[in-house]
């Protein structure tokens, strides 16, 4: 089977095209700028371009499948050749489909938490030694890709991304995957440039509640009143499997979960984590594992990259870096620092980096999402407002929406990691907070 990827570089792309050279397929592809790390990746597996940029001449007869990512844009000359050969042209979410058409397929969607549900789901099969394929938006610990696809799995598990599927198919990612299990874990507004309302994109999870066959299971936050008016509203030929918190408590030994007859700890911590980790026990006992089994081997689940995630702790203070850039992913994270290190000094810095976040109309959303620290950081990219063609923001603008006296504003990255390793912080707290990168800051250097 020969592959061709148009945008190989994308951070799903290039697992996915990594997974199904380890399969034994020819794969080639084509992209116009390729990042770390997907471009060390790709050399290694000698799938790298020979060089940057489209060439309609790499299109021939002899290719099987193309395969479209979402950077590509409908002008794209191969996509056009590809047209004119009359060849099969797919979106990765279609393709994975087609590869686990025949398997039960796992899919979790919601506003927030589907990359650590989908983790946890993930280190329990393989614990348990359960043969699967999977893809998830994050490099987790254990798993050489993201995307992992296999011919002796009878299961698959997705993370379903509610963003748009490709150039020419705009339908939501995870429209596509039709979960025979689907989990919902919460939803509050973001993608705005895609989802003007808040009404349209409540819809997507409508749509993608809908696709959940005859016979099949719908795992839902009860807690999130628009998911349980989803559910409650949805067929009633599936599956309705309510979900609430897991039970938990910490204390200086460490963070725990709890039920009526067991206690267990856990390398993970938070409210939304343990929210997570009740969908993710759903869903393990709904393919028939055992409870006892899910609580063995969850215990040693150490969280995904970007979530969370320690990065460093010392005599001077402790560093997490975590993903969240909507207002709910933000305050979600937020509470769990707070409440994991109670009375300490919590220094919280969030990078502006999305569209929405960016937006002006949506900015008054975050408003006391980081009240609870002790200071607070926002840093934006002018440059990146200018790309997205938003109106232009101010330090004033944003520290009126965040609305806290402990609200401190910067456009410049060096400017701001300049100020804060100058304060005088007494054993600290930091989190760093971005779906970007602060304009390319090495927080390495910010580390030592």
């Amino acid at each position: 089977m020969r592959v061709h990827f148009i945008a190989i570089g994308g951070s799903v792309m290039h697992n996915l095209a990594i997974a199904l050279h380890k399969k034994g397929y020819t794969v080639t592809g084509s992209d116009d700028e390729i990042f770390e790390p997907a471009k060390s990746r790709l050399y290694h597996y000698g799938l790298l371009p020979g060089k940057e940029g489209w060439d309609a001449e790499r299109i021939t007869p002899e290719v099987d499948a193309i395969i479209l990512g979402m950077h590509a844009k409908k002008d794209n000359p191969e996509l056009i050749k590809a047209h004119e050969l009359g060849l099969k042209i797919v979106s990765f979410p279609e393709y994975l489909y087609e590869q686990t058409k025949n398997k039960k397929r796992i899919v979790i969607a919601g506003s927030h938490g589907k990359t650590t549900t989908t983790a946890m789901i993930m280190h329990v099969f393989r614990f348990l030694g359960i043969k699967f394929d999977y893809m998830i938006g994050s490099m987790i610990d254990g798993f050489e890709t993201m995307v992992g696809l296999s011919d002796e799995a009878d299961i698959a598990v997705f993370e379903g991304d509610e963003y748009l599927t490709s150039a020419l198919d705009t339908r939501p990612k995870f429209h596509l995957y039709m979960p025979d299990i689907a989990i919902l874990n919460g939803i509050a507004w973001d993608h705005m440039n895609v989802f003007p309302t808040f009404e349209n994109y409540v819809e997507q999870f409508k749509i993608f509640v809908g696709k959940i066959p005859a016979g099949g299971s719908l795992i839902y936050f009860e807690g999130d009143p628009e998911v349980k008016k989803i559910a409650l509203a949805s067929e009633d030929s599936i599956k309705k499997i309510p979900y609430k918190i897991h039970g938990y408590f910490q204390n200086k030994t460490g963070f725990y979960a709890a039920t009526h007859n067991r206690v267990v700890p856990l390398k993970i911590f938070g409210e939304h984590n343990m929210q997570n980790l009740s969908a993710a026990k759903e869903a393990c006992l709904a393919v028939g594992i055992p409870e006892d089994s899910f609580y063995e081997a969850i215990k040693n689940f150490a969280g995904t990259s970007k979530r969370l995630q320690m990065i460093k702790e010392n005599g001077n203070g402790v560093i997490y870096l975590d993903f969240a850039h909507s207002p709910s992913k933000v305050k979600a994270t937020v509470d769990a620092i707070v409440e994991r290190y109670p009375g300490r000094e919590i220094i919280a810095c969030l990078e502006l980096h999305t569209y929405s976040s960016l937006s002006k109309d949506f900015l008054p959303l975050y408003k006391g999402t980081l009240s609870r620290v002790s200071a607070a950081f926002v840093y934006f990219n002018p440059h990146a407002v200018k790309l997205k063609k938003l109106q232009t923001l101010s330090k004033e603008i944003i520290k009126t929406a965040f609305a806290g006296e402990n609200i401190n504003v910067y456009d410049d990255s060096a400017e701001l990691f300049s100020f804060i390793k100058n304060q005088n912080y007494s054993y600290p707290v930091f989190l760093f907070m971005s779906s970007g990168d602060f304009n390319n800051f090495d927080l390495t250097k910010l580390l030592e």
